[in-house]
């Protein structure tokens, strides 16, 4: 007879195992994903000290993960957990290009490259959106600046020529990031002209001055 109770004792050890592991990593992947999204909204308000504590905060979970899913790495490139750690490159990556600080790594965060890569090319839309919020109040150096960075982004995304199944689908944020610079310089490009617009028009009141009261 074949001893089948061994093996499946074995077996529930090592599937209890699995699942309990499985089940911990999807709460931490859902609890990342969430502090990262508000690590952005936090900078887009300007409030740098929340931002910073969050983004702490977001990176203990992602040093957890890989420190709990250390005995199951399927688990841990799984795609739920790799997409909620790219959440977490790409606000650590918009909170340093919205700050003008240094770049971090992805050796610095302690993740994938290929999961940093995509992350830093989802920053371009978040870059898109603080242009936008900064043109509502008219034209401004530090939307060039922005969309410099977003340029400099997109460069070196188009130097990535590799097989989706080894940076992830990249192509296609790449892709995606080209669509979002192209509508940010356009919108820039208006805000511009409407600022050089205003600047003749008041300096051709000023040559009239009595204009106004005709």
């Amino acid at each position: 007879m074949h001893n089948f109770s061994r093996i499946s004792e074995q077996a529930e050890q090592a599937f209890e195992a699995r699942t309990k592991a499985r089940d911990q990593a999807l709460v931490q992947a859902r609890q990342l994903t969430r502090l990262s999204a508000q690590t952005i909204r936090a900078i887009h308000r300007s409030e740098s000290e929340p931002a910073h504590a969050l983004l702490n905060e977001a990176r203990q979970i992602v040093e957890s993960l890989k420190k709990d899913l250390t005995d199951f790495p399927d688990l841990y490139f799984a795609g739920y957990t790799q997409d909620a750690i790219k959440e977490f490159a790409e606000a650590s990556t918009t909170c340093a290009l919205i700050e003008n600080t240094d770049l971090p790594g992805a050796e610095e965060l302690g993740i994938e490259i290929s999961t940093y890569i995509n992350g830093l090319a989802e920053a371009i839309g978040e870059l898109r959106r603080r242009c936008l919020d900064i043109l509502r109040q008219g034209y401004s150096e530090e939307a060039e600046r922005l969309l410099g960075e977003m340029d400099e982004i997109y460069n070196f995304l188009v130097t990535m020529d590799y097989p989706d199944a080894v940076t992830n689908g990249l192509r296609r944020q790449t892709d995606l990031a080209r669509g979002i610079i192209e509508r940010t310089r356009a919108d820039l490009t208006m805000s511009l002209r409407e600022q050089h617009l205003q600047e003749a028009l008041q300096e051709f009141a000023s040559q009239f001055p009595g204009s106004k009261s005709k």
